[in-house]
């Protein structure tokens, strides 16, 4: 009895041992199939991704784009020293005259709608022009026009400054920046024309005056946003600030969640920077929210982090390009934003750092497809019927929708082409695009019935994109074009300066 007792008891074990195997087996093969599709996957992304971006062909320029090489005549670098450069490019602008060369000015050339080039013009590249100067006291950094954003961040740094209003990247130019009048994650601010005290600007004519709100003060309102149309911006005298240190909070909320959670999470003292990211997986398209705010650390013994290098540059660049085309690499990528950055993320972060990465990170290495930038302005009032426009418009045209982030902007007081006459939230929207004249027609048609759901809640469209705007639109969004292009052919009567977007909307024209 008691022999069989015991038989009775170990089978049952047995069984227990062999099903604690087979689900533990289970387990481990369902771990290793999570583990190994994402890692497959960017494993992929990652051997595709060596590309090189080639140099455009001797005797021929292209932008951010990659779909604007134009042919020029000549390209010119300003001499760093700015008694000489001044002399010579004055000198230049006459030759310009007699031989009648359009002139155009580039920096880093992130425009992408030709604005930094003229068909068989002269370029004039003001990347050495780069010189700075810091008065302390005042908070106020006096700088060339050609020098980068990656340049000044480190230098500020080192003083204990930063940036007051600028783009999420460090990439681009001061007089590029200016000359589009960017804005940037900065919450409650006004775009970056409101920091500008002053500027000097080179005419057609080759002199030069000083432009503030009180000194030339129609010249400044044109040539902040002004693309370049009016003169070459020499230096500017730019408001900066202290160096903080913030920390961040984040939540994950449905799109319709999205406006209150924002208002909430804003309305403390501390709130600083402020954006949102958009779901761009095709199941669960532009219906959740990720809000990113952040605050000024409050504890005073907590000190400033140093500038670094950006981390996980690698690992985030492959999680973001593997997302282009790919259903799956659009859901894993949100995920890691989701679930693995708030563990990865640091407590404290330095402002100086959070602008200090370059669009390099993750730009498009591809010989076959690029990445077009949007960005659309539209007012609190007209969120949900935009958003839900979004929702219809870009999955019927067969959009490869890569990012969206929402920032806030206050109302531009500064500018004449101004595209914040109101406060507005800027939606800014990267597509993968095919490189070719199927894919540039593609996005045409996208980008008009775009730009028609902005006008229709009273939004507008940013400028510096794809030239893909009607004239129709580009009058209806931008109501003052009109005078704008008149002032420009008093200031310059040869129209000297000219560009793409010139010579598409406002050349030897005065109305829609």
């Amino acid at each position: 009895m008691q022999k069989r007792h015991i038989h009775r008891r170990q089978f049952p074990l047995k069984l227990r041992r062999k099903t604690v195997k087979a689900f533990s087996f289970l387990a481990l093969c369902l771990i290793i199939l999570a583990i190994s599709r994402p890692l497959i996957h960017l494993t992929i992304t990652a051997w595709q991704d060596r590309e090189k971006l080639p140099a455009p062909p001797t005797g021929f320029l292209n932008d951010a784009s990659r779909m604007n090489l134009t042919h020029v005549k000549e390209v010119w670098s300003v001499p760093a020293d700015a008694k000489t450069a001044e002399l010579q490019l004055s000198q230049l602008l006459q030759r310009a005259h007699r031989e009648g060369l359009p002139v155009s000015i580039a920096g880093a050339r992130h425009s992408m709608g030709g604005h930094t080039l003229n068909p068989d013009g002269l370029v004039i590249d003001m990347t050495t022009f780069n010189q700075l100067t810091l008065e302390a006291d005042r908070n106020l950094l006096h700088v060339q026009s050609g020098a980068c954003w990656s340049e000044i961040i480190p230098w500020l740094d080192q003083r204990g400054k930063s940036v007051k209003i600028m783009q999420s990247n460090n990439s681009f130019t001061v007089g590029g920046s200016i000359s589009v009048n960017c804005h940037g994650w900065q919450y409650g601010c006004p775009p970056i024309a409101s920091t500008v005290e002053s500027f000097r600007l080179m005419r057609a004519d080759g002199s030069i005056v000083t432009c503030s709100r009180t000194e030339n003060p129609e010249l400044f309102s044109l040539v902040l946003g002004g693309y370049g149309l009016f003169g070459v911006i020499l230096d500017v005298d730019l408001q900066v600030v202290p160096n903080e240190a913030y920390r961040l909070q984040q939540a994950v909320v449905p799109v319709e969640q999205a406006l209150e959670t924002f208002d909430t999470m804003i309305d403390h003292p501390d709130a600083t920077l402020a954006f949102a990211r958009m779901n761009v997986t095709p199941d669960q398209f532009l219906q959740e929210a990720i809000i990113n705010v952040l605050y000024r650390e409050s504890d005073t013994d907590q000190r400033i982090p140093a500038l670094s290098e950006p981390e996980q540059a690698s690992l985030r660049r492959y999680i973001f390009r593997g997302s282009g085309g790919s259903a799956y690499g659009k859901k894993l990528r949100w995920q890691a934003e989701t679930k693995l950055q708030p563990h990865l993320q640091k407590q404290c972060v330095s402002r100086n750092q959070l602008f200090n990465e370059g669009v390099e990170v993750f730009e498009n290495r591809s010989a076959d497809h690029t990445d077009i930038l949007h960005e659309y302005f539209v007012p609190r009032a007209g969120l949900a019927e935009f958003v839900a426009a979004l929702q219809n418009i870009i999955p019927r045209h067969e959009g490869d929708l890569l990012n969206v982030t929402i920032r806030q902007v206050e109302a531009d007081q500064d500018t004449f082409l101004r595209y914040a006459d109101q406060p507005m939230f800027a939606f800014v929207m990267l597509f993968y695009q095919s490189r070719t004249a199927a894919g540039d027609q593609q996005m045409e048609a996208l980008t008009v019935e775009l730009i028609d759901a902005a006008l229709k809640v009273d939004g507008c469209y940013y400028l510096p994109y794809r030239l893909h705007a009607t004239p129709r639109q580009f009058h209806k969004a931008y109501p003052q074009a009109e005078e704008f292009f008149a002032l420009k052919r008093k200031y310059d009567p040869q129209e000297l300066f000219q560009n793409q977007f010139y010579r598409k909307y406002g050349l030897d024209s005065g109305t829609p």
